[in-house]
């Protein structure tokens, strides 16, 4: 035991803490390994939600004490996204290569501000992988981010800066002479809003254009809002492309919005979280044809490359832009020609400058598993989405309630009407979730209420499908059956 004088946060037993950090791993790799035995999801029990209720411990506990604590009350009750019947949210499933390198990325302790150091040549590797992915020249610029909101945020940052024509980062927004106009699907993410609403634009910076039935932007009201803009003294700056609406995956034209945005000089930015990576999979590229042409592309490597949470990405064309957008050194930050701060700071081009080394897991896992693979698990993602949209189709009790374009299939139970859709398919959806069977959403598309799966697990099989549906109608049956109850004790009750 070391006196207060030398104490540090490392173990007193080396050889202790090896061996309970073996005992993890192969803990771990059992969890995985098993993941199919586990329910997806289970409720937390009053009690456990209790024990998180405690106050700031003041003195030790063993470290196998905490682990064995942490299993009780943490791992028990995970979101259950790497489980093969999770589909709830458009999440990835995680990989434990991956896993690995946040690990090693822990123990190594760098910050990925910037500096000379094997951590910063691995980020700048992946985002010349993630550019060559894209189809963006190696003069592009990029980097990795927490997700796709942040990515989103600092695509917009740059675009703005731009439109604006002036020093916005010395003047502010307020020296804008004409309000910026951002245009998007009226089925774009969230995260835009908010990204324009931070950005001091406000809300009514997006324009939200009418989608069509595959829910897709309509190029001609997308002509017609940024016609009616300019008449009235607003600025079109930007236009986002969804590839892979987070709703159904409708994938805009972008080979299209490419072609506009060229006629009117504007920005060409795509949010491809979704499918941005759809280019390693030889026989679905075409679906994102035109993606090359963006000036700025957001890709999340937690969805379809499968990185544990988080790794988020965005890649940039104008790189001196996105560099002036957001290069700042204090006088305790000096660039020099040698030693740890010479070379290109990673921070200046984003918002962060403590930076987590995210990227070594994903590179990890391409470098393993090689960029072939990915592109074979997302063909096999489509397929199983087209396999279970054929499988409603035949069955008399389930319908479609959107097209399936890419990987999400938005279904539902028939019934009378559509209040009666919401309330069964609602109650579906919970029942499955709570009893552990799988983790399937619900979504509202052009006044229909149903279910959302959409699939981007690689633990996932055609078996799990069938079960799934097995289980929706088996369910089904089982409300119906409780209402015929509830009406029939209704009609039997005592007499007035």
């Amino acid at each position: 035991m070391r006196n207060g004088n030398e104490e540090t946060l490392d173990p007193d037993d080396w050889e202790a803490t090896r061996a309970l950090a073996h005992r993890i791993v192969d803990e771990a790799v059992d969890y995985l390994a098993r993941v199919r035995e586990r329910p997806v999801w289970a409720p937390m029990p009053e009690e456990v939600r209790a024990s998180f209720q405690t106050s700031l411990p003041e003195g030790p506990t063993p470290l196998a004490t905490v682990y064995r604590n942490y299993r009780e009350t943490v791992a028990a009750y995970p979101m259950g996204n790497i489980h093969p019947r999770f589909w709830g949210w458009y999440m990835g499933a995680s990989n434990f290569t991956g896993a690995l390198g946040d690990f090693l990325a822990a123990v190594e302790g760098s910050n990925l501000g910037g500096g000379t150091t094997g951590a910063t040549q691995v980020e700048q590797q992946v985002i010349e992988w993630l550019k060559e992915i894209v189809g963006f020249p190696k003069s592009a610029s990029g980097t990795l981010t927490s997700g796709g909101s942040m990515a989103n945020l600092v695509a917009h940052t740059v675009i703005r800066n731009l439109a604006a024509g002036y020093d916005v980062r010395g003047e502010g927004i307020a020296g804008v002479e004409k309000p910026l106009r951002f245009y998007a699907s009226d089925q774009v993410h969230s995260c835009h809003q908010k990204a324009l609403e931070t950005l001091g634009l406000g809300a009514k910076a997006l324009v939200e254009i009418a989608s069509d039935d595959r829910q897709r932007m309509r190029l001609d009201a997308l002509q017609a809002a940024i016609a009616a803009d300019r008449a009235s003294g607003l600025q079109p700056a930007c236009v986002i492309g969804t590839a892979g609406t987070t709703n159904t995956g409708a994938i805009d034209d972008l080979s299209a919005i490419a072609d506009l945005c060229e006629r009117e000089g504007l920005w060409f930015h795509v949010d491809g979280c979704i499918g941005g990576v759809l280019r390693l999979a030889p026989d679905h590229a075409h679906l994102v044809n035109g993606i090359e042409r963006a000036g700025s592309v957001a890709i999340d490597p937690h969805k379809w490359l499968h990185a544990p949470f988080e790794a988020g990405s965005v890649l940039i064309k104008d790189a001196q832009a996105h560099f002036d957008t957001f290069e700042m050194h204090g006088p305790y930050l000096q660039l020099q020609e040698r030693g740890m701060a010479a070379g290109k700071f990673l921070a200046d081009y984003g918002l962060e400058l403590t930076r987590g080394f995210r990227a070594l897991k994903i590179w990890m896992a391409f470098k393993e598993q090689g960029a072939a693979k990915f592109g074979r698990l997302i063909t096999r993602d489509i397929a199983l989405a087209r396999y279970m949209a054929a499988q409603v189709e035949a069955h008399p009790l389930l319908e479609l309630f959107a097209p399936v374009d890419l990987n999400i299939v938005c279904f539902r139970h028939v019934a009378a009407d559509e209040d009666a859709a919401k309330f069964l398919n609602t109650e579906i959806m919970l029942r499955l979730q709570e009893r552990g069977l799988a983790v399937i959403s619900d979504t509202t598309v052009q006044g229909r209420h149903g279910l959302r799966c959409a699939f981007n697990n690689h633990r996932t099989r055609r078996a799990d499908i069938d079960g799934l549906l097995a289980d929706v109608l088996c369910i089904a049956e089982e409300i119906k059956t409780e209402h015929a109850s509830q009406r029939a004790h209704l009609a039997d009750g005592p007499a007035p």
